[in-house]
């Protein structure tokens, strides 16, 4: 570890470790919807904007952090992206709810579900691994299997696309579901991104 002998400001890490909290229960809810019917949906969108917005929150709190302190944890460019990062999976997944209730769509296909606990593993380990920043210890078992769930969701993805192609899709809902899968593809990339900005704190901490 880099030594410095002047005060730094710890706040960031509580920061994050909140925003990895966010991130859990923004995926218990994405899990909920896919199971619920239209009206329900509805209510998990409004509940989901509400995460959405804390998670944004917890964003602004971090870059007016980063604005006001004069010594920071690690390098200021590193935060930025680091906070930046994580608030894509959050959009992500919102977006990927928003789609669901506003183009009304019905039962997704069954392998849906499968990108979601992608997700939901990717969130928890996020969430664990927030808290260990301030220490920069135990992370590398963090970032191989976040990349390790993001080929798995690369692989459902694919799988998912064959099967809208199959026949047995009209053509406006092969458009629906392609967006929402995508998106959600598009969230595991995230988590992906947000493990590749620790790994590089790691590195240059070290």
């Amino acid at each position: 570890m880099r030594l410095r002998l002047t005060p730094q400001d710890n706040s960031f890490y509580e920061l994050f470790a909140a925003t990895g909290r966010i991130l859990v229960e923004a995926t218990t809810v994405l899990a909920e919807v896919l199971g619920s019917d239209q009206t329900r949906r509805e209510q998990l969108a409004l509940r989901m904007e509400e995460i959405e917005h804390a998670g944004d929150e917890s964003a602004h709190a971090v870059m007016r952090r980063l604005n006001s302190s004069f010594v920071t944890p690690f390098d200021r460019e590193d935060i930025y992206q680091l906070a930046s990062r994580l608030d894509d999976c959050l959009d992500l997944m919102q977006a990927a709810v928003d789609l669901m209730v506003l183009y009304r769509v019905g039962t997704l296909p069954e392998a849906v579900a499968e990108l979601v606990q992608v997700l939901a593993r990717q969130a928890e380990l996020t969430a664990e691994a927030m808290p260990r920043l301030r220490s920069l210890s135990d992370l590398a078992d963090y970032w191989v299997e976040i990349n390790r769930l993001e080929n798995q969701a690369d692989q459902v993805h694919r799988r998912l696309l064959v099967k809208l192609f199959d026949g047995g899709y009209d053509a406006i809902e092969i458009m629906k579901h392609k967006e929402i899968i995508e998106t959600l593809e598009e969230a595991a990339d995230a988590f992906e991104h947000v493990a590749h900005t620790v790994e590089t704190i790691a590195v240059k901490e070290s």
